[in-house]
């Protein structure tokens, strides 16, 4: 079986594979300090508690954005797992050129996500990702990385604004009963909630429009954007397992290598 590792801003997402069927997907904070026996013991639990045998897991591989984790993490594997986890970084095969200006600044959950949508629904597709950052990725027709958009996300954006105001305070991100607000909190929920809806629509429009591919399918991934997506027509697919379906999808690229 394969275990497959998204190490994230905010959280690291895992999901066990046998060939293209996931048995199992949970979640660590990923700035939590850990040694390597902490993550090691970790994700044989998590993996047992999905009635998994740790010793089933043959192989592993790792997208990250946190480089401060890495050594612990591919130390923990190493000794728990007894094998190296391929991680996805410069000169892993994926099927997708990147043609932006320094394809090296692209986050590997970006290229997972694009491999993903790609693999699955073809080109041309853009790919948003509502995660600490939500991006928007356009992927052409013959599988090229051409350009992307970073923003705030939901979350992101949430924090910022109580943690620079001294009058706001924390609150659920959920969607108020109505954008007609009477009070503070679904003040800022309304707020919050339809200002990314406004920026999700706004950006995809754009994207569409200078690219030239008016056509493209738009397929979205991460936490928070089920509650998105549901305020919108502008995204044709929500897979909240896609970054996961891609590690899969590059393991099985790489496996002769």
């Amino acid at each position: 079986m394969l275990l497959v590792i998204d190490v994230g801003n905010t959280n690291i997402t895992i999901g066990i594979f046998d060939k293209d069927k996931v048995f199992g997907t949970f979640r660590l904070k990923s700035k939590q300090p850990r040694t390597s026996d902490e993550y090691g013991i970790m994700l044989q639990e998590l993996v047992e508690r999905n009635g998994i045998d740790s010793k089933e897991i043959t192989d592993v591989i790792v997208a990250s954005v946190v480089p401060d984790i890495m050594h612990s993490l591919g130390s923990g594997i190493i000794k728990y797992f007894h094998t190296k986890p391929v991680v996805v970084s410069a000169g892993i095969k994926t099927g997708i050129r990147i043609v932006t200006e320094n394809p090296r600044q692209v986050g590997a959950d970006r290229i997972v996500d694009a491999v993903a949508a790609y693999t699955l629904f073809g080109g041309p597709v853009i790919v948003v990702d509502f995660g600490t950052a939500t991006t928007y990725d356009i992927i052409g027709p013959d599988g090229t990385f051409e350009a992307g958009v970073i923003a705030p996300g939901i979350r992101t954006s949430a924090q910022a604004l109580w943690g620079e105001a001294d009058m706001l305070p924390a609150i659920e991100i959920k969607k108020p009963a109505s954008i007609l607000a009477k009070e503070t909190i679904s003040s800022m929920q309304g707020g919050l909630l339809y200002g990314q809806v406004g920026q999700t629509e706004y950006i995809i429009k754009r994207l569409k429009e200078e690219s030239g591919y008016k056509d493209a399918k738009v397929v979205a991934t991460g936490g928070l954007g089920n509650m998105i997506v549901s305020e919108t027509d502008v995204i044709d697919v929500y897979d909240q397992q896609l970054t996961l379906k891609g590690l899969q999808i590059i393991f099985e690229k790489n496996k002769k290598r």
